[in-house]
């Protein structure tokens, strides 16, 4: 490893990290057995890395001598919004514990040359991220990547009065021998005969700090079990994950205690206003709505753990006797209710054809959580005794807990699908099944409504600052997934250049939504669009007559 520690060092010990977890991917998927055996830790770290990897090769040019740490802090952004998995989410708060310690310790260095020596600055910058990621574990565990992360760093400040070569190689011992050690530290990994999946990941990536992949499962190590076998049994259904930001640390430590309620594998990382949450729980509902309280949650994923007998997830039991869930539309009788809160008389129809009770809002909508109340009262009349409540704004979120807390003290079982737009919602209600279990059904439509990115067409009300440029009043404002993309004159120019810029990204399904007042032929035109430019795109319009937005767009 090079002196002094600067960029270049940086991303060339990322690129040998890489080639370090690409060569050992499936070997480390196969010896994952706690905290469950789904065989993804390998997958995880390396696609965790590679979001990490993405964000630095694609960043503007930096300004001249950005500073030491300029590298390392754009590493820790882009694992925090691309973290996948445990092992992922805490690999990410390793990096962003380094490059807080790089950042403090170089200060307003220039040149690649703070004041800390070398070998002492690698000495700390490995110890603040093995602090960093205990403190964003909210139950740590001994036997696991921490443990290897801290022996790493305790070896590592054996070995000080070295060079930076003698500090990175003492780092990387001392973890490969606290990873031989695992094997005996959990009941799983003695089961298994094998050590830790996210342990012996971390040690390929500290291999890569002394110049290469190195071969790290230790002699004598156990014959990789198959999946699925050994791990912890009966454990949590889910593992949710989302970015979470408008928190601050308060509402975070509050939303800690919250998830460590509801479930365990709690890593909350990240900080400054923007943080990865990760928990497993057997309430994936309850857990977004957590974040609703806390912040704004976004990019959420929801994924089984395992399945029990049956289909059920985890073994848990049916939420309601076939019989009694196997209708879905308002009014039936159905255990289950949709309650989505929307704009426009053709999207509240919409709505309701697809057997959700609506909640018609004027326009702007007020946080007042009555409505919400009033439309859970009328399923709960019908018969209702569970119910997903789809805000369909940011705006609405706080008002969607509020009723929902208020709905499950009235013996309601309840859960919040964080729409931000009414084409997520429509995307979460299409793959809504009241014969699902109740958690599994908040899963995929809590999945549609995530994979679905929203934009709309709107006109300013009067002169602003945007994040795309000073508007006019009169100015026609095209929005992606809630940020102003383009500011034009005319609705069917600017939609068209939204609708691009939405495609670019990839996807199968687009959904126009007409407001009251839009360009004669304008779906038409965009129909056309997205045939000539993406062929293997399907296109579907309604009629919403929603009063703000000349159009609403989703893409699936």
């Amino acid at each position: 490893m090079p002196q002094p520690i600067d960029p270049a060092t940086v991303s060339a010990w990322c690129g040998l990290a890489l080639d370090a977890l690409r060569a050992g991917r499936e070997e480390i998927d196969a010896i994952n057995v706690f905290p469950v055996a789904d065989g993804d830790t390998g997958t995880n770290l390396l696609g965790t890395l590679e979001a990490a990897s993405r964000t630095l090769a694609d960043a503007p040019a930096a300004p001249e001598d950005p500073g030491p740490s300029h590298a390392l802090d754009l590493l820790a952004r882009g694992a925090l919004l691309g973290a996948r998995g445990n092992s992922g989410t805490i690999l990410a708060q390793l990096l962003r514990g380094a490059a807080d310690a790089l950042r403090e310790e170089t200060g307003d260095a220039k040149d690649g040359a703070p004041h800390t020596p070398a070998p002492e600055l690698l000495c700390r910058v490995l110890r603040r991220a093995a602090d960093s990621a205990y403190a964003a574990v909210a139950r740590p565990v001994e036997g696991t990547m921490l443990t290897v992360a801290d022996a790493a760093a305790e070896a590592a400040a054996r070995a000080a009065d070295g060079d930076v070569t003698d500090v990175a190689r003492a780092a990387y011992e001392g973890a490969r021998a606290a990873l031989a050690e695992t094997t005996g530290r959990l009941d799983a990994l003695r089961a298994a005969g094998v050590v830790d999946a996210g342990g012996e990941g971390l040690v390929r990536i500290l291999g890569a700090l002394v110049g290469g992949a190195v071969e790290t499962r230790p002699a004598g190590t156990a014959a990789r079990p198959a999946l699925g076998g050994e791990g912890a049994p009966g454990g949590p259904a889910y593992e949710v994950m989302y970015l979470l930001d408008e928190a601050d640390d308060e509402a975070v430590r509050t939303l800690r205690a919250a998830l460590d309620a509801l479930g365990d594998s709690l890593v909350i990382g990240g900080g400054d206003g923007l943080w990865s949450v990760h928990v497993h729980t057997d309430d994936a509902g309850a857990a977004v709505e957590a974040g609703i309280g806390a912040g704004r949650p976004h990019r959420v994923r929801v994924t089984y753990l395992a399945a029990g007998d049956g289909g059920t997830p985890c073994g848990q039991p049916e939420t309601a006797a076939p019989e009694a869930r196997a209708a879905g539309t308002a009014g039936s009788g159905v255990r289950r209710a949709v309650v989505a809160a929307v704009h426009g008389e053709g999207l509240a129809r919409l709505y309701e054809e697809a057997g959700a009770y609506v909640v018609r809002l004027p326009e702007p909508a007020s946080g007042d959580p009555a409505p919400l109340l009033g439309a859970a009262g009328e399923a709960r009349a019908a018969g209702a005794r569970e119910m997903v409540l789809l805000p369909n704004g940011g705006e609405l979120h706080a008002a969607a807990a509020r009723a929902a807390e208020e709905a499950r003290a009235r013996g309601l079982r309840v859960a919040v699908i964080p729409t931000r737009a009414a084409v997520q919602g429509l995307a979460a209600l299409a793959v809504h099944d009241a014969g699902r279990a109740f958690d599994e059904d908040v899963v995929a439509m809590t999945a549609a409504a995530g994979a679905t990115r929203y934009g709309e067409v709107t006109v300013a009300e009067h002169r602003s600052w945007t994040t795309a440029g000073i508007c006019q009043a009169g100015d026609v404002l095209g929005l992606v997934d809630g940020d102003v993309a383009v500011i034009g004159t005319g609705v069917a120019e600017v939609a068209a250049e939204v609708l691009e810029r939405m495609l670019a990204a990839g996807g199968e399904l687009v959904t126009l939504v007409l407001g009251e007042r839009y360009p004669a032929g304008l779906a038409r035109r965009l129909e056309g669009q997205v045939r000539r430019g993406h062929l293997a795109v399907d296109t579907v319009v309604h009629e919403g007559r929603q009063p703000s937005a000349p159009l609403l767009v989703g893409v699936e």
